[in-house]
């Protein structure tokens, strides 16, 4: 149980991490010539969104404490701690950032592209790149702890 509990939790990881990166290509790189353009650009956004990251996200979550769970050693390790935090602020952020954003972003360039709003409606989502970036980098991060799985001595202590 335990590889395959580890192998959903890394498989899951890349589709958020490619969910992120996508993201962030369409939104600075993609089509943006026309209303109609940038319309289909934000709803190829918001279907990674909805499809691919925010399963992947509840699966990485899920996985993770599970792993914890089904691995006593596990429950010692500074750096399976120091995932754990920053797993939770990345499930926030993707939630109530990166999912809103991409979800306000597709409905408000649709209204666009039918002339019912004005381009000026696009200011409401901020600097949403940098948001995905700030997440995608959190994610990262994770894999690293992960893989390089640091002794982080002061984060270690025993749970009865």
């Amino acid at each position: 149980m335990r590889k395959a509990v580890k192998f959903l939790h890394t498989l899951s990881a890349c589709g958020m991490i490619g969910a992120l990166a996508g993201d962030l290509v369409l939104l600075n790189w993609g089509p943006h010539a026309t209303a109609q353009d940038y319309a289909t650009t934000r709803q190829a956004i918001r279907a990674l969104c909805d499809y691919i990251l925010v399963p992947s996200l509840g699966i990485v979550l899920v996985s993770g404490f599970v792993s914890m769970l089904a691995h006593a050693p596990y429950r010692h390790k500074g750096w399976v701690w120091a995932k754990a935090i920053t797993t939770i602020g990345v499930f926030e952020a993707t939630l109530m950032v990166v999912q809103s954003k991409a979800r306000d972003g597709a409905e408000i360039a649709m209204q666009i592209a039918a002339g019912h709003a004005d381009k000026s409606a696009l200011a409401e989502l901020g600097s949403e790149s940098n948001a995905i970036a700030l997440v995608l980098t959190l994610a990262v991060f994770n894999v690293l702890f992960g893989v390089w799985r640091p002794k982080l001595d002061k984060l270690q202590y025993k749970v009865s």
